[in-house]
């Protein structure tokens, strides 16, 4: 469901006209009265069981039922609905660890109102990691076409970056990302590329240390346990066409070294994956879009290609068990 306020049920009526006739099937958690009262002329089953929604997906969005206590108002975010925010993503979860549904995506929260309730996460991918039991294992990765990247520090000042590098986080978060390549990829060798924290890479200590006393060693730890690796890639070299056909995804030190890139490749069909969870999880690269909400023109695209992404990687998962 995510934040009921935003764009997020629209964009996922939006995403079963696109998808209703091709798949992946996918089910909805939310309110049904909420639901058909946005969705027009589309179908809806309200179904008790995942297992029903593959049948009626043709025909009929299913929507599992969830109780919104209180009515919504498009960009207006109102914190009595938190529980039932909140307990949409549990529930999600819940249902993919008992293997009832492939995978979860989620729309966008707004963490600002979720906090106002108590929530402690940073967001989403903490929260799962939590819910899922891997409180330490969970990664984030942003996905398009031509282009994975993982920000090795995400939602932190750019001065506070050099100081939480360090190559035990480097190399815990390469193995975590050549497992996802592998097992929800389906890349048999994966190949990760090392961005350099300082321009140049560093140019041998001459611009900064990180490269010399903190990321090549944890390349050549990663070498050593079997993975293939390179790096420290200069940050500005590493992007072009050319260089992305060297590597299956990139590792990087901050988050714009990492989605800056990645949004100019392709700002519309963005995927955020967590990786490093016993279950898939999916969402849009974009926010609750407040601004937008109930105006009926937010695109898809996103929720789009985290759809058809979870589907994927739910295949790939398939063909290693």
């Amino acid at each position: 469901m995510g934040e009921p306020a935003g764009i997020g049920l629209e964009i996922t009526l939006k995403a079963y006209r696109a998808l209703r006739e091709t798949g992946p099937a996918f089910l909805l958690l939310d309110d049904p009265a909420r639901v058909q009262a946005e969705a027009g002329d589309l179908s809806l089953a309200v179904i008790n069981d995942p297992g029903e929604a593959v049948a009626a997906f043709p025909r009929a969005l299913p929507v599992l039922p969830l109780n919104l206590p209180y009515a919504v108002t498009p960009g207006r975010p109102d914190t009595r609905n938190n529980d039932a925010v909140m307990g949409a993503i549990a529930r999600a979860a819940a249902l993919a660890q008992k293997g009832e549904v492939a995978g979860i995506i989620t729309n966008p929260i707004h963490k600002a109102t979720l906090y106002a309730s108590g929530f402690s996460y940073p967001g989403h991918t903490e929260y799962l990691a939590a819910l899922t039991g891997e409180p330490e294992g969970a990664v984030m990765m942003l996905a398009v076409e031509g282009l994975r990247v993982v920000p090795l520090t995400i939602h932190i000042p750019l001065a506070e970056v050099p100081g939480r590098i360090t190559p035990d986080l480097i190399i815990r978060t390469a193995e975590t990302m050549a497992r996802a390549l592998l097992r929800d990829f389906g890349i048999a060798r994966p190949r990760i590329a090392i961005a350099g924290l300082n321009p140049h890479a560093g140019e041998d200590g001459g611009i900064g240390r990180e490269e010399l006393t903190l990321i090549a060693p944890a390349i050549e730890a990663l070498r050593g346990r079997g993975i293939d690796v390179s790096g420290p890639r200069p940050a500005d070299t590493m992007f072009h066409a050319a260089a992305r056909a060297q590597y299956d995804a990139a590792l990087c030190m901050y988050h714009d070294q990492a989605l800056i890139p990645l949004k100019t490749i392709d700002f519309e069909h963005g995927v955020n994956v967590t990786i490093g969870l016993p279950i898939i999880r999916t969402s849009p690269d974009h926010g609750t879009a407040f601004d937008i909400a109930g105006r009926g023109i937010a695109s898809p695209a996103s929720l789009i290609a985290a759809i058809r992404l979870a589907g994927t990687m739910a295949q790939n998962r398939a063909r290693l068990s």
